[in-house]
């Protein structure tokens, strides 16, 4: 019979201890989540719980994005929104994964939640893009239910707002709580994902600039401004002022600086000196941000003025925001 000495007896009992304990998850194991704002640590949790409930990748991000849109505190998404300067709230979205498959809705009315409406597009339609009136009778004639968008709160706002018809947006307003995406900034929430089989996605949600011009839609909804993702690639969303980051196709400038091998906060950095170097002057007081992930999960940012928050889940599946790194000091 073997002599067990002290050390192999403590060597035994670590053994049977690993057999008894789950390894702690791998960063490459889990489902890697990161959104603009403050309010995205809400938006990762609900698309966590869903992923690990048994959900695709777009399920998740759909479940993410539909957390803000249903707040009706937050005033710079979904039925929360401010309106244009009609009184008319206006929604816009988009879905992607990494195969090509899209889904987006512009200008749309009277439906809460226009990433469900966008996902549809991409799921039953051979279009990437409805608008206006074609995507509000596509969403009813889906199931879609038709209501009120425009909350008391909001109406009262764009009544004050009619006193002087000012538009003087304010950046980095979304984080403000008084009220959460103040009544004269605009912005969205956008959300990109990794999953552990190494897939990637994203979403994008918004009622755009509070007292817009009837019919504006931003860059939210557009696929590579907005959102852009890219198999074996990396994902990128943009924040902000949606009309500089058009100018560039923002997102798709990232990405394609992740496929040149820059590091996440890189890419996006080198899209904000792009547009800063673009158009100079007239990007005083303006922010834009952009958020980006790569094929291996990194998630990084960067943009113009500080105040630019977002969201990350670390490997235990809990949300931290983070402060982005920005250009300007002030």
């Amino acid at each position: 019979m073997p002599t067990i000495t002290r050390r192999t007896a403590i060597a035994g009992l670590a053994a049977a201890s690993a057999t008894r304990l789950p390894a702690r998850p791998r960063a490459a194991d889990m489902l890697r989540v990161a959104s603009t704002w403050d309010f995205g640590a809400a938006a990762n949790d609900a698309a966590i719980a869903r992923f690990r409930a048994g959900g695709s990748l777009i399920d998740a991000l759909e479940a993410g994005a539909r957390v803000p849109e249903a707040d009706l505190a937050n005033h710079s998404v979904g039925k929360g929104g401010y309106p244009d300067r009609d009184g008319r709230v206006t929604l816009d979205a988009v879905i992607m994964d990494d195969r090509g498959h899209v889904g987006a809705v512009a200008a749309l009315e009277d439906i809460a939640h226009p990433i469900s409406v966008a996902r549809a597009v991409m799921e039953r339609t051979p279009h990437t893009m409805l608008v206006g009136a074609g995507a509000r009778q596509f969403a009813l004639e889906s199931g879609f239910t038709a209501e009120k968008l425009l909350t008391p709160e909001a109406e009262a706002e764009w009544r004050k707002w009619l006193r002087t018809s000012k538009y003087a947006p304010v950046a980095n307003s979304e984080n403000a709580r008084a009220p959460l995406g103040g009544p004269l900034d605009h912005d969205t929430i956008g959300m990109i994902a990794r999953a552990p089989d190494g897939a990637l996605a994203g979403a994008c949600t918004t009622s755009g600039m509070a007292f817009k011009l009837h019919g504006r839609v931003g860059d939210s909804p557009q696929v590579g401004s907005g959102l852009f993702v890219e198999a074996g690639v990396g994902a990128a969303t943009a924040t902000g002022l949606g009309e500089e980051v058009t100018r560039i196709a923002g997102t798709a400038r990232v990405v394609s600086s992740l496929r040149a091998g820059m590091s996440p906060m890189a890419a996006c950095r080198e899209a904000v000196e792009h547009i800063a170097k673009l158009r100079g002057k007239a990007l005083d007081g303006v922010q834009v941000g952009f958020l980006a992930i790569d094929r291996g999960g990194q998630v990084g940012a960067f943009a113009i003025l500080p105040g630019f928050t977002y969201a990350v889940t670390g490997d235990d599946g809990r949300s931290t925001i983070l402060k982005s790194a920005s250009l300007r000091t002030a």
